[in-house]
C-alpha cells in the first residue's frame, strides 16, 4: 500500500517546522530591534540633555566671572552698570549652534547674541516675558509644537538696576539629527533582517535535514524491511532523536524477527505431532485396545506440544526488558540447592565438585531453570554409571556455574550451532525427545543476565557446559 503525505504541500510549507522557526526568529528579531531602537533613541535624548545642560552651565559660569571682574575697556569694576556687563559679554562670546544669549534689563528685552532669534524667543514672545520676572537663578524647559527650548536664567541686581541673563537652547536641529540617525538604524536593520531571514531559512533547512531523512526512512519502512537506519551526524538533540529512532527500529526489528521466528518455529514443530494425531485418529477403529493405545499416543503428543509451546513462550519472554526478577543470591547455597535438585533427575554418578563463595545479583528462578536444563540435557545423553558433576566458582568478576558429564560428547561440527533453536546434535546425541529448545533457553537466560554459555566437548569423552554470569546486575536491571 502506497503511503501518502498526511498534509498537502502548501500546509507543509506554511505550517511546517522550518517556517515556524523562521517566523519565530523574525518575530524575535523585530521585537529585539524595536527594543534596541527605542533604547538607542532614549540614550541619544539623554546624551542630548546632558550636552545642553553642560553648554548652559558653562555660559552662565563665564557670565558670573565677568560680573565679578572688571570692565576690560576701563579696567574699573562694572559697579551698577548692568548694561555694560551685558554689552561686554555679548561682544566677547559667540554661543554654540542653536544656543542663544538673551539679556533683559529692568523688565524689558535688551539685547541678544548675533544669531537670528527663533519666533518663540522674539522680544515680545511669551517665554521672554516670563523670564523677565525671575528673581532667582532657574533652569527649565519650554515646550512648543515642534521642539523644546532649554534655558538657564541668571538674575543680576546692581543697585537699582535689575537684569536677567538667559542662555537658551533650541533642540530642533538636534532632534532632527537624532531622528535621522534612528531612521538610518531602522533602514540598516531592515536590510540586515532580510539577509538574516534568508540565511536563517537556509540554516533551518540544513538543521532539519535529518528530520526529513527520518520521515523518508519511516515512510519507506515496511514489516518486511526493517533494516534501514538513519546515519547519525553531530552531537545535538537531532542526533539524539536519530539515535532514539534507530534504537526504536532495532527494537521493532527484534520484535518482528521474534514474531516471525515464533510463527516459523511453531508451525515447524507442531506440524509433526498434529500429523501424527490426525493420522491415528483417521485410522482409529472399534477395537478397545487400539483405542487405548491411540488415546495414550495422542495424550503423549499433546503433552509434548504443550511443553513445546511453553518453551517457545519462555524464549519470547527472554527478549523482554522485564524478563528478569533480580535479587541477591548466595552462590554457595544456590550451588548446593541445584545439586540436590539434579540428583533426583536420574540414576547417575552425581558429584558436587566445588561451591563458589560470594554473592551474585541475578534472577534465582531463571538461573536455576537454566542449570537444571543443562543437568536434564546431561541425563539424556549419558547412561547409568556415567558421571554428572555440578560446581561453581567466582573468578575475575564473574560467577561460573558448570555441568560436566562423561557421556557421548558433541561432534565438533555441531558445537557451533548447538544453541540455535531446534538444533540437535548428530546421531550420537539423539536420545532427546525434546524440540531442540533446551539449550536455546539456557543461552537466552545467560544473555539476559549479561553473560554467556561456554562449551567444551569431545566425542566419546563427554561435555562441560559453563554459564558465566557477571557479579553485578545486567544493564537496566534493578534489585
Amino acid at each position: 500500500m502506497t503511503k501518502k503525505n498526511r498534509f498537502p504541500g502548501w500546509r507543509r510549507i506554511f505550517f511546517g517546522v522550518r517556517t515556524r522557526i523562521l517566523i519565530s526568529y523574525i518575530v524575535l528579531m523585530i521585537f529585539s530591534t524595536l527594543v534596541s531602537i527605542l533604547a538607542i533613541y532614549e540614550v541619544l535624548l539623554v546624551r542630548l540633555d546632558e550636552q545642553v545642560e553642560n553648554v548652559l552651565i558653562n555660559e552662565v559660569k563665564e557670565f558670573r566671572r565677568l560680573t565679578e571682574g572688571r570692565n576690560p575697556s576701563t579696567a574699573q569694576p562694572f559697579g551698577d552698570d548692568v548694561a555694560a556687563i551685558f554689552d561686554v559679554f555679548l561682544s566677547r562670546n559667540i554661543p554654540h549652534e542653536d544656543t542663544f544669549l538673551i539679556t533683559l534689563l529692568n523688565g524689558k528685552f535688551y539685547k541678544s547674541s548675533p544669531q537670528v532669534l527663533p519666533v518663540n524667543l522674539q522680544p515680545n514672545s511669551a517665554f521672554v516675558k516670563h523670564w523677565q520676572k525671575f528673581k532667582q537663578p532657574k533652569q527649565g524647559k519650554e515646550f512648543t509644537s515642534t521642539h523644546t527650548i532649554y534655558y538657564l536664567a541668571e538674575p543680576v541686581l546692581k543697585g537699582k538696576t535689575q537684569g536677567v541673563f538667559v542662555v537658551a537652547y533650541s533642540d530642533s536641529s538636534a532632534h532632527q539629527q537624532v531622528n535621522q540617525a534612528v531612521i538610518v538604524i531602522i533602514e540598516v536593520t531592515i536590510a540586515v533582517l532580510a539577509i538574516a531571514s534568508v540565511l536563517a531559512w537556509i540554516v533551518a533547512g540544513r538543521l532539519l535535514a535529518p528530520l526529513r531523512l527520518l520521515i523518508e526512512t519511516a515512510r519507506s519502512i515496511t514489516e518486511s524491511d526493517l533494516s534501514q537506519r538513519i546515519p547519525v551526524q553531530g552531537v545535538d538533540q537531532i542526533a539524539e532523536l536519530t539515535i532514539t529512532f534507530n534504537e526504536m527500529l532495532d527494537r521493532l526489528q527484534t520484535a518482528f524477527a521474534s514474531q516471525r521466528n515464533f510463527i516459523n518455529d511453531a508451525s515447524h514443530e507442531l506440524r509433526t505431532p498434529i500429523t501424527i494425531i490426525q493420522g491415528h485418529l483417521e485410522l482409529l477403529g472399534d477395537d478397545p485396545q487400539e483405542r487405548r493405545e491411540t488415546v495414550e499416543l495422542v495424550t503423549d503428543e499433546l503433552a509434548r506440544m504443550s511443553r513445546f509451546v511453553d518453551d517457545l513462550l519462555l524464549l519470547a519472554k527472554t527478549e523482554q526488558p522485564n524478563f528478569l526478577n533480580l535479587q541477591t543470591v548466595d552462590i554457595s547455597l544456590l550451588t548446593e540447592e541445584l545439586y540436590t535438585k539434579a540428583t533426583a533427575l536420574a540414576e547417575r554418578d552425581w558429584r558436587l565438585e566445588h561451591k563458589g563463595v560470594g554473592r551474585i545479583v541475578a534472577d534465582r528462578h531463571r538461573l536455576t531453570q537454566a542449570i537444571m536444563n543443562l543437568a536434564q540435557n546431561a541425563t539424556q545423553h549419558t547412561s547409568d554409571g556415567d558421571v554428572i558433576a555440578l560446581g561453581s566458582v567466582v573468578t575475575k568478576g564473574n560467577a561460573r556455574f558448570w555441568v560436566r558429564d562423561t557421556g557421548v560428547g558433541i561432534a565438533p561440527g555441531d558445537q557451533e550451532r548447538i544453541f540455535e533453536r531446534f538444533a540437535r546434535g548428530s546421531s550420537s546425541r539423539r536420545r532427546s525427545e525434546g524440540a531442540g529448545l533446551g539449550l536455546s533457553i539456557v543461552s537466552a537466560i545467560a544473555t539476559a543476565h549479561g553473560g554467556r554459555v561456554e562449551l567444551k566437548s569431545k566425542p566419546g569423552k563427554g561435555s562441560t557446559f559453563t554459564i558465566v554470569i557477571p557479579l553485578d546486575p545486567p544493564f537496566g536491571g534493578s534489585v
